[in-house]
């Protein structure tokens, strides 16, 4: 009897894939060169320093709004597909692996060590190519503390993801969600 795990003879198997970085040389060392300035100019910076974590991440091309809060323990993957409304938050130890655009409206939380993931990989094709799909947090939302918010996901107005949530659909607005896969737990109060 043949495992199912067994290895396909030689003629059944596919032709090998030309491998290779997902990524171009000059993006890779722009990421590189970001990774650096991150390190050295911000990660290290006391919480009150806004405004020099937000002066380094708009030199990488980052849209923020000058009330805007970035922790410098947060880790953004380019800040070029980043852009934060007033008062908007990225808070200690949150991962934006944004290689999608990723947006967060005014007032827009992110607490800390939450994950941001605008991309994933596409497993029906052989290749397993990246597949890029932006992430926007609408005015007023809160991703609580170590959710998760997957590649395309829209989170509404006013919505709020609880704490270790896991989004990978859009999030109706004014609802409070929670669990893995993130369901509606009841109407949240509008402001």
């Amino acid at each position: 009897m043949e495992s199912r795990f067994a290895r396909p003879s030689p003629a059944a198997a596919p032709l090998p894939i030309e491998g290779g970085p997902t990524f171009a040389l000059r993006q890779r060392a722009m990421r590189a060169l970001w990774g650096l300035a991150w390190r050295l100019g911000a990660a290290w910076t006391p919480p009150s320093w806004m405004a020099p974590r937000r002066f380094l991440l708009t030199l990488f091309g980052a849209r923020i709004h000058p009330t805007a809060m970035v922790r410098g323990s947060a880790r953004i993957w380019w800040p070029g597909h980043l852009t934060m409304g007033a008062h908007a938050s990225l808070g200690p130890g949150a991962i934006c692996y944004n290689v999608a655009p990723v947006t967060l409206e005014a007032h827009a939380i992110v607490s800390q060590r939450s994950h941001l993931c605008a991309a994933g990989h596409d497993i029906e094709d052989p290749a397993f190519p990246l597949r890029p799909r932006p992430i926007r947090i609408g005015r007023d939302a809160w991703i609580a503390a170590e959710a998760f918010v997957g590649p395309g996901v829209n989170v509404g107005e006013g919505a709020v993801l609880g704490a270790r949530g896991v989004a990978v659909s859009d999030l109706d607005p004014w609802i409070l969600y929670g669990g893995n896969p993130a369901r509606a737990l009841r109407q949240r109060r509008r402001h």
